[in-house]
């Protein structure tokens, strides 16, 4: 290391000798030569208002102008230091815009059953609201209840049924959609039915979606307000069933209308319709912009590995199937990505520990920049108008009871009628925008430099070049000029013997 060190050491050490041997053939300016720079500096340059300092043969008026200089200065320090403040604050701007359009493209709409389990199944698996809860921890933080009066029975059901699948169980025995179920559909006029419903697994366990993102359907546009989606739903109570524990003790059928690309969110965002009931739902699109950080939270980097388009919902559920993934070596049916199911004991045992841990250290967040899930850049949402009336009518009562050869009771306790169109053909575009971009400050700059110093790009390079030639000089003077002299000045010793002053520096 030594021997390597030495070479570099010299190396850096002729270098500088070359540089104070070009510096000392430099001749150094006498004092009268240096007032004739700073004059001639001074006369010509474009900073207004020097030159009259310069110029003016009255000491009264060169006072007057050197205090009008200074002020200006002052002032436009001042003016430049305030907007570089405001910039740097990431200031921003809401504008709205409503857009009318002739087409409009029609949402998603996701469908569940308020009561999720088939009775007679409900009756046979009796833990299955306590296995339920163990697996709808996944999507919403919810704590397990150790004094559950079924707690031993799940135990015992969970160490006897060891290959019981979850998946299997909730898609056989949960809520199912074929032409019992769905009794009418119409889109835009056009008949549909189940084949055009996609099957999802939410918190409802089976919902079935209309309008999904790779369906053909979704390349039709709306092109006449006030028509859209008309269905008749059967949800059959007799035949389903839930824990009312879980507060989900109503009966109809809840949905929630979303962007065909987005993964559904109906836990604070789903619509619910009751049996005996008409809905009548009017929409509007409403496209968001936010912009990225620093002016926003959103990052526009991110990108998701299950969802093509980038939404907070997606990403909390990649988040969550990470970390379970790594701690289980499992992934949950309910979250997104490639891996083997977890079964029950893993449920239990390692997926709802882990999801403790995920809440309280906080590794799964939404939100802001630095958050896990940043808010979404774009995101398109539709805000929903809802109201009711009773269905059916008396006379369409008598007249459904014998098409569904079932008694006028049934009807009322068991149909849900859902229509959902759009209110108008336009769509309202919520954008965020910069306040002050960086050419509005760099404008704004230059205006407060010509406003008050009479400055411009050109007069910002003048005075730098004539700093640096001062400073340039002052190097000269003080590197090398004076360690000369004062050598110079001292008396000779004579064991030195004749060098010269590069030797003898």
């Amino acid at each position: 290391m030594e021997q390597t060190e030495k070479p570099k050491a010299s190396a850096e050490k002729g270098l500088l000798e070359k540089i104070k041997l070009c510096l000392s053939k430099k001749p150094l300016l006498s004092p009268t030569d240096r007032k004739t720079f700073d004059h001639d500096f001074a006369i010509s340059t474009s900073f207004h208002g020097v030159h009259n300092i310069v110029r003016n043969q009255s000491k009264i008026r060169k006072l007057l102008w050197l205090l009008v200089v200074l002020g200006s200065v002052l002032l436009v320090v001042w003016q430049i230091y305030s907007r570089l403040v405001n910039y740097f604050t990431w200031p921003t701007t809401t504008s709205i815009e409503v857009q009318y359009v002739e087409k409009i493209d029609f949402p998603a709409v996701t469908f569940c059953n308020l009561n999720r389990f088939q009775t007679e199944a409900a009756a046979k698996f009796g833990v299955i609201f306590f296995l339920w809860n163990i697996v709808y921890k996944v999507l919403h933080f919810q704590e397990i209840r150790s004094n559950y009066t079924g707690f031993k029975e799940a135990i015992d059901f969970l160490a006897s049924h060891q290959n019981f699948s979850i998946t299997e169980f909730v898609k056989e025995n949960g809520f199912y959609l074929n032409n019992s179920t769905l009794l009418e559909c119409d889109f835009f006029g056009k008949p549909c039915g189940p084949q055009d419903f996609a099957h999802v697994f939410t918190e409802y366990g089976n919902c079935f979606t209309f309008n999904h993102g790779e369906h053909i359907q979704a390349k039709e546009k709306v092109s006449v307000s006030g028509r859209g989606l008309s269905l008749l739903f059967n949800v059959n109570q007799e035949d389903f069933t839930d824990d009312p524990d879980l507060g989900f003790v109503d009966a109809g059928i809840i949905f929630v209308i979303h962007s065909p690309k987005k993964v559904p969110q109906i836990d604070g965002l789903g619509l619910s319709s009751p049996v005996g009931m008409h809905a009548r739902v009017s929409i509007r699109q409403v496209k968001t912009v936010h912009q990225e950080y620093p002016w926003g939270e959103c990052n526009p980097n991110i990108k998701l590995q299950n969802f093509s388009t980038y939404s907070t919902s997606g990403c909390l559920k990649e988040c969550k199937a990470q970390h379970i993934q790594e701690q289980c070596g499992c992934l949950p049916f309910l979250l997104p990505g490639n891996g083997i199911e977890c079964d029950l004991q893993k449920f239990y045992n390692c997926v709802s520990p882990t999801l403790d841990l995920i809440e309280v250290k906080g590794l799964c967040t939404m939100g802001t920049h630095n958050s896990s899930c940043p808010v979404p850049c774009e995101e398109t949402e539709y805000p929903a108008t809802i109201s009711y009336s009773t269905f059916p009518s008396q006379k369409a009562l008598k007249y459904l009871s014998k098409k569904l050869n079932q008694s006028q009771e049934y009807i009322r306790e068991n149909l849900v009628n859902i229509e959902i169109n759009y209110s108008d053909l336009n769509y309202k575009i919520t954008q965020q925008q910069k306040a002050v971009s960086v050419s509005e400050l760099l404008a704004d700059v230059g205006g407060q430099l010509g406003l008050f110093c009479g400055a411009s790009m050109i007069t910002i390079i003048e005075i730098i070049e004539y700093i640096f030639t001062n400073f340039y000089w002052i190097c000269i003077l003080f590197l090398l000029k004076i360690p000369e002299m004062t050598q110079g000045a001292r008396p000779p010793q004579p064991h030195l013997g004749k060098k010269n002053r590069i030797e003898e520096c």
